[in-house]
């Protein structure tokens, strides 16, 4: 009967509780000071760690780009070379294979059309920078650049070397084949800032 007593009367504490109505945080509540703290701290929605860190997580898809301008910045004015590797002449999948491993830590195979089977097919109206770029030009060989935004693409070209063209000049709307996301852009961004520190 005691036992009885006993669990009514928990449970009559527990139900007062459940039922009491929760006080709304003040308005002020992040610049109200912390309590026992000697310096006495302010709380803020901008200091928030939590916050941060998340900032922290997911970089700004920008150092997609900037590290892109990075290798275009190393590479820029190395000549072409079918089954080139180096800075003494490169073709055009080499190129994309120093600068998806150099800034994304990503490793594409060796070959175009290899490389034409990464990740997901995009329209071209939604190309980001670090989409490859795929085109069929005249000739047994297939080319590959990298989009670094505001309608310009990386590669190796054959004439000039590594530049910078426009995806919408005549000629490389004339052989557009198609483009390809070999990664999500946030997650290229987070690798690149990876990358950035060391």
């Amino acid at each position: 009967m005691l036992r009885i007593a006993g669990v009514c009367l928990l449970l009559g504490i527990l139900a007062g509780c459940a039922g009491t109505p929760q006080e709304e945080p003040p308005a002020d509540y992040f610049s109200t000071s912390m309590p026992s703290l000697d310096h006495d701290p302010l709380m803020s929605p901008v200091d928030n760690p939590i916050r941060e860190m998340r900032s922290f997580q997911r970089p700004s898809p920008a150092l997609v780009r900037q590290a892109l301008l990075a290798q275009h910045e190393r590479w820029v004015g190395t000549p072409y070379r079918l089954g080139g590797e180096g800075q003494a002449g490169i073709d055009c999948s080499a190129l994309m294979q120093h600068v998806f491993n150099d800034s994304f830590r990503m490793d594409l195979p060796r070959t175009t059309d290899s490389q034409a089977l990464q990740g997901s097919r995009i329209e071209r109206s939604e190309l980001r920078p670090g989409d490859l770029v795929f085109f069929r030009p005249p000739g047994p060989y297939n080319h590959v650049g990298v989009y670094v935004g505001d309608g310009y693409f990386l590669h190796a070209s054959t004439s000039q070397g590594v530049i910078l063209s426009e995806v919408d000049n005549d000629y490389w709307q004339r052989h557009y084949w198609q483009s390809r996301r070999p990664m999500d852009q946030n997650q290229l961004a987070q690798r690149a800032a990876w990358t950035q520190r060391g």
